[in-house]
């Protein structure tokens, strides 16, 4: 408990000074109480942070995306020049000067770098976004965050290419939204796809409405073919009385099957691999 009386300033001290023998403990201390410190001594930890190891300065990078200020640019931007290290990046997306992201923009190579990219740089109308580098759903969001708009005929493009995706290369319980929410019944359908939900979602927020509802009455076809299908077998429907939660592998293959040969000709691909389709 004596650490929790210390000042903040001794405890900063502490933690700089690599000789004092506390700097473990004025570590600890100094992140328990930084939300609620003075932001001049918020500032100085930050800073003393980012001249740390690595452990420290990803807390630090961390801090940074609710605790920006202009006057950490110039330390962040020589991290980042030097290390390009994944959690500093987050900050440079977020405040750095567009120019600055537009000039070093290959040296953003994480996965999910591009699609904090766009959220900065598509709200310049001028800016072509490259879709092939985006998940449907991140797409859709850039779309939405930075006020474009999109087609029907895309839109119904975006929702169908997430189908044809889990059709073909499977999906689980973990791929299924809000279970308790969604599932009343024992029947699983797309709409029931966390990234169709999500879809929707983000659709409906770009007022593409039509879209969403012509999927929805396709995905009410999807559910009449599963309740007709001859898969639907009493073992199947016993298998999700049983469950509390959840769906059985079968009721996921079936589904898989019916929403496949409910597709149009244009979202079938020769390559596609659907042995569970035989």
């Amino acid at each position: 408990m004596k650490t929790r009386n210390t000042p903040v300033t001794t405890l900063i001290k502490n933690y700089t000074n690599k000789k004092s023998g506390k700097v473990s403990e004025a570590r600890n201390e100094i992140r328990r109480r930084f939300d609620y410190l003075d932001w001049k001594d918020q500032k100085k930890i930050l800073l003393s942070f980012l001249d740390s190891g690595k452990t420290d300065r990803n807390w630090a990078y961390t801090k940074l995306l609710d605790y920006w200020d202009k006057s950490f640019e110039p330390k962040v931007k020589e991290l980042w020049e030097q290390l390009h290290e994944q959690r500093c990046s987050w900050a440079v997306l977020r405040y750095f000067p567009t120019e600055y992201i537009i000039q070093n923009e290959d040296s953003f190579t994480e996965e999910r770098d591009y699609y904090f990219i766009c959220l900065r740089l598509a709200m310049n109308k001028d800016y072509a976004i490259d879709k092939s580098r985006l998940s449907i759903t991140d797409y859709l969001s850039v779309l939405y965050h930075t006020r474009r708009t999109i087609s029907y005929s895309e839109a119904m493009d975006c929702l169908f290419d997430v189908v044809q995706d889990k059709c073909v290369n499977g999906f689980a319980f973990v791929d299924i939204h809000d279970f308790e929410e969604t599932a009343r019944d024992e029947v699983c359908t797309p709409l029931q796809f966390r990234e169709i939900r999500l879809a929707t979602y983000y659709l409906n927020k770009l007022e593409c409405f039509s879209a969403v509802n012509d999927f929805e009455d396709w995905n009410e076809k999807v559910r009449n073919a599963i309740i007709n299908s001859p898969g639907y077998t009493p073992s199947i429907k016993e298998q999700q009385m049983a469950l509390k939660s959840g769906y059985c592998d079968e009721m996921l293959d079936l589904t898989r099957k019916c929403a496949y040969h409910l597709l149009d000709k244009k979202y079938r691909h020769p390559s596609d691999s659907v042995m569970f389709l035989e």
